[in-house]
């Protein structure tokens, strides 16, 4: 039987720290936010009953590592470093052969290198499984609006991270235009220079002007707030947003009911899995930061898979092939937290003129 372990934290603030230790609600967040500071890891839960299509078993654990997405931001660099490398000695301690790095434990400092260095087990950050599922994803949501990504004008927010990067060039591999957005000029250029394919590259700082006339967007800044510029939005787009924290406000969605914003990465897990911890998805459903995990534990393949800040396309579509062996799907379509239903997405072509 694989052994995985994979680490959260708190999303939105030192508050949901209360979703497992719900006394902590009392407190107020500042004191809470100092409370963090002092603490380590803690186990979160036992996973239980992920089950591959081929027979293989997987049994986990969810570490939590006591950091807020603005301490990981304001705090020395060092210091909440030290905080992931402590959750992954526990994960190591409690049986794990490998561990997964979730949200902005994935990027501090250099994306789990220095980690790995140190801990007797394999460490992946599940970025190439994330980067599948939200390729996957954007292209099918934007098909439930009548969208063809070989028509399709795409905008990549964060494109010049490991997770970007390699979603533009697998999503120039289909689409006539893509455009790169992020706040470094000169990589920018560099990225687009070396983009093979047939589509039109271009790249701006402004994510306004990039976003104007996209109709597949896929966000996956690693910014603490959200960045996605609702009015910039074309009607009838499509905003996959990958990343955690959201790159996307709620009040997009009720100010803009013609765009269809649905989150990234969410993947079925064979087999009865439970998680016995609520993190806010749907019963056996996870992200593909966790899904990778459990593909690699399930197929006994521990190394460290996904690391650093250098992507490749191959890996991805590898990971994608192997989750597609083991029975992990693409899960139903959710935004902020809700389903997408097919009431809603008719809702959406309405609004956005294209019948229902």
């Amino acid at each position: 039987m694989g052994e995985f372990a994979f680490i959260i934290h708190p999303m939105r603030g030192a508050k949901d720290m209360a979703k497992k230790y719900p006394l902590l609600h009392l407190l107020p967040e500042a004191v809470l936010a100092q409370l963090l500071k002092r603490m380590g890891p803690r186990l979160i839960s036992e996973i239980t009953g992920v089950r591959s299509s081929t027979g293989a078993e997987a049994h986990g654990w969810f570490i939590g590592c006591p950091v807020t997405p603005r301490q990981f931001r304001d705090l020395p660099e060092q210091f909440v470093l030290g905080k992931v490398m402590e959750a992954a000695r526990k994960a190591q301690n409690l049986g794990a052969k490998i561990v997964g790095l979730g949200a902005m434990t994935s990027v501090v400092g250099d994306a789990g290198i220095t980690v790995d260095q140190s801990v007797d087990i394999a460490v992946t950050t599940g970025n190439s499984y994330t980067v599948w599922t939200a390729v996957e994803g954007a292209k099918r949501a934007a098909s439930l609006l009548g969208s063809d990504v070989g028509t399709a004008k795409v905008a990549v927010m964060g494109a010049t991270g490991s997770i970007g990067q390699v979603c533009v060039r697998l999503m120039a591999e289909e689409a006539p235009s893509v455009t790169l957005i992020g706040r470094n000029e000169p990589r920018l250029e560099e990225i687009a220079a070396s983009v093979d394919g047939q589509a039109e590259i271009t790249y701006t700082t402004d994510p306004a002007a990039g976003l104007r006339e996209a109709d597949i967007v896929i966000t996956v800044t690693s910014a603490v707030d959200t960045v996605v510029p609702g009015e910039a939005l074309k009607p009838g787009a499509v905003v996959c947003d990958v990343a955690r924290p959201r790159d996307v406000s709620k009040k997009v969605a009720k100010e803009r009911p013609d765009v269809l914003v649905i989150e990234g990465g969410a993947v079925e897990i064979p087999g009865d899995v439970d998680f016995h911890f609520n993190f806010g998805f749907p019963p056996k459903t996870a992200y593909a930061c966790m899904a990778e995990t459990m593909i690699l534990a399930l197929e006994e393949r521990y190394e460290s898979y996904t690391l650093g800040r250098d992507l490749t396309v191959e890996q991805v579509k590898e990971m994608a092939a192997l989750g597609e062996k083991h029975g992990f799907k693409l899960a139903g379509f959710r935004s902020f937290e809700r389903q997408v239903t097919d009431e809603y997405i008719e809702g959406v072509k309405k609004a956005a003129g294209k019948g229902g």
